[in-house]
């Protein structure tokens, strides 16, 4: 079997990108800018959540964009001002005398850290997107141009400096949290540091206060109250403990006693008032933002040096003691031994993961053919929706009629650019049936109909007309099938038409192997791909995670991609097996099981080594 790594294909596609500018009313485009205002997101008066950003490029014209979205998730994930933003598909129109952005169909968005010579690491609001290389430079121009000519970053502001009568952004942790009234709510946080002023108690009971109370009263000295007023509380109390926050336009007050029975003492109230002027808003950042990083590290080091037992005690309570299980008894074979013998063999080791790639991991899943044993990337979802938009013809959609075997319906989606839709229902036992039990045949949708319509009906096939006939688009999935997208190699696949699908009419359900092989479709399996480099006192070994992947994790790959709980999981362990923030001393010591094999990367032979017979299990020690 070849390198996983040197089979893998990559296609990019290709997108214009117009200044600020030179943007007209009606049209849309691809943007890049940075952020100079933003309000995180809000519920509008509608069910929609709505998220304001204006943001600047070189040619210094500014675009306010208004963004709408009824999953908050899926709106932008900016952080702070000074990010910098790709918008794609944004239309821009007339407001007030002002152009204005909106999302439009296929909306999607990249979000980068604005700080100069930072990570150019996208935040997505979608699993798969296409990021090229070369962009990073775009990035890293449009920043150090923010640097020179903008006054965007906002001082960081820290507990230890705060003073009365001031409006700041807080960056924190969240320990604590409890409900005051019916229009405001107590959320206790921390940064490491500690403020001169007296510390504000706001009065709750204790069963109310939801949190680890040993840790809240180990950090009391540290901690403040932050009391959230109005629009602010919905957000808050939504919010999870130990979840790292950007907190926007908190107003510290200075209280001074007025009253004989009061504290002499005055101190500082924290609040977070009702209303989103100035940006005002709670934003739960990514473990992974560059800010949170620098965060952690002080954290733990204050932690460690309060009481070091309680600070691994959390660590445990998050991450439960896991180990790798070798199924095969065989001797421990040190890894210098492994790399000196020939292949093929089979071995036990023991050694601490030093990494793995990709650290991102559902980028780790993959399309594999059987047949010709090639690896394809998952499509991402800009991919996607490029080639289903160049579906939507509405002269072809015209010209299709209903036929025996199915009945055809196309629409107009209004306000869309004039966009049509249109619907092949395949008919079973020549009558249409439930939704749930019926196989549609889908021609000009979006992404997001797609999703919306796979929770209705049950199977989906993307078409596109040729010369009057429905013909499948090997490029996207060739079946969807609620939360499983089936995909074609193009390599292997011979494509038939349509019409070979009534040889199914009389099965009792649509059957994803039948379904391909009526279609002459080879389809391509959900795998993972990664790779493992092991380390021991004699040396260091990179072996692939390939074939046993699922007896590994004991997860499918295709649920990987799909399930934000099992991607969370993914990640505690590989956490555990190879904990970051730590050195190799401090890694835990790993036995597997590897297989050494013998490929060729071009004319040069060389000795590969693949992970199997080894699982994830609950250390009982």
């Amino acid at each position: 079997m070849a390198d996983a790594h040197a089979a893998a294909k990559v296609s990019f596609q290709n997108y214009t990108y117009t200044p600020i500018d030179q943007l007209q009313h009606g049209k849309v485009y691809n943007v890049y800018g940075v952020v100079i205002f933003f309000k995180p997101p809000y519920r509008s008066k509608g069910t929609d959540y709505c998220l304001v950003v204006t943001i600047v490029d070189q040619s210094e014209a500014k675009l306010k964009c208004m963004l709408f979205s009824g999953n908050q998730e899926t709106l932008p994930k900016i952080y702070k001002v000074g990010d910098i933003v790709r918008f794609h598909r944004v239309k821009v129109q007339q407001f007030n005398g002002e152009l204005q952005g909106i999302n439009s169909s296929g909306f999607s968005s990249l979000v980068f850290d604005g700080i100069v010579g930072s990570s150019v690491s996208p935040r997505s609001t979608s699993k798969c997107y296409s990021f090229h290389p070369h962009n990073d430079k775009v990035v890293e121009v449009l920043r150090q141009w923010a640097a020179n000519h903008l006054k965007v970053f906002a001082q960081q502001i820290k507990i230890s400096d705060v003073q009365s009568i001031q409006y700041f952004d807080l960056l924190c942790q969240l320990v604590g949290k409890a409900e005051v009234d019916n229009s405001s709510y107590l959320i206790k946080v921390w940064d490491g540091t500690k403020n001169s002023a007296s510390s504000w108690n706001v009065f709750v009971e204790e069963d109310a206060l939801e949190g680890d109370q040993k840790r809240i009263h180990q950090l009391q000295s540290l901690t403040i109250d932050v009391l959230v007023y109005d629009n602010h509380v919905e957000s808050a109390k939504s919010l999870k403990i130990g979840s790292y926050l950007l907190i926007h336009n908190v107003h510290a007050k200075l209280h001074t006693p007025g009253k004989e029975n009061e504290a002499k003492n005055p101190y500082l109230e924290f609040h977070l008032h009702g209303g989103t002027c100035f940006g005002r808003g709670i934003t739960v950042l990514p473990e992974n933002n560059s800010d949170v990083q620098d965060l952690q590290r002080l954290l733990v080091s204050v932690h460690q040096s309060l009481d070091n037992i309680a600070s691994q005690e959390i660590c445990s309570s998050l991450h439960p003691p896991l180990a790798l299980k070798a199924q095969q008894d065989w001797p421990i074979t040190p890894l210098a031994a492994v790399i000196k013998s020939k292949a093929p063999r089979k071995y036990r080791i023991k050694a601490r993961l030093r990494t793995y790639e990709p650290q991102n991991l559902y980028q780790s899943v993959k399309l594999y053919c059987v047949k010709c044993n090639s690896l394809h990337n998952v499509p991402d979802e800009d991919s996607l929706e490029n080639v289903l938009q160049n579906s939507s013809d509405y002269e072809a959609m015209a010209s299709m009629q209903s036929t025996s075997w199915y009945q055809s319906a196309v629409w107009n989606t209004h306000n869309q650019q004039n966009r049509h839709v249109a619907i092949h229902f395949v008919k079973r036992h020549d009558i249409l049936q439930n939704p749930e039990d019926t196989l549609i045949m889908l021609q000009g949708g979006t992404l997001h109909e797609i999703y919306k319509l796979s929770r209705r009906f049950d199977s989906i096939i993307p078409v596109k007309a040729i010369q009057g006939n429905l013909e499948i688009d090997i490029s996207v999935p060739f079946l969807i099938q609620g939360n499983r997208w089936h995909y074609g190699c193009n390599r292997c696949s011979k494509i038939k038409s349509t019409e070979m699908l009534q040889s199914l009419s009389q099965e009792i359900s649509w059957n994803a192997t039948e379904i391909a092989k009526v279609l002459g479709i080879q389809p391509l399996r959900y795998v993972f791909i990664m790779k493992f480099t092991f380390e021991d006192e004699t040396g260091k070994l990179n072996a692939f995670l390939w074939n046993y992947s699922e007896q590994f994790f004991h997860t499918s790959a295709n649920e990987i991609l799909l399930d934000n709980k099992l991607q969370e999981k993914l990640c505690n362990i590989m956490d555990t097996l190879s904990p970051p923030r730590k050195t190799i001393g401090e890694y835990p010591w790993l036995e597997c099981c590897i297989k050494s094999y013998n490929t060729t990367n071009g004319e040069r032979k060389q000795i590969c080594y693949e992970i199997f017979d080894t699982e994830v299990v609950e250390d009982d020690l």
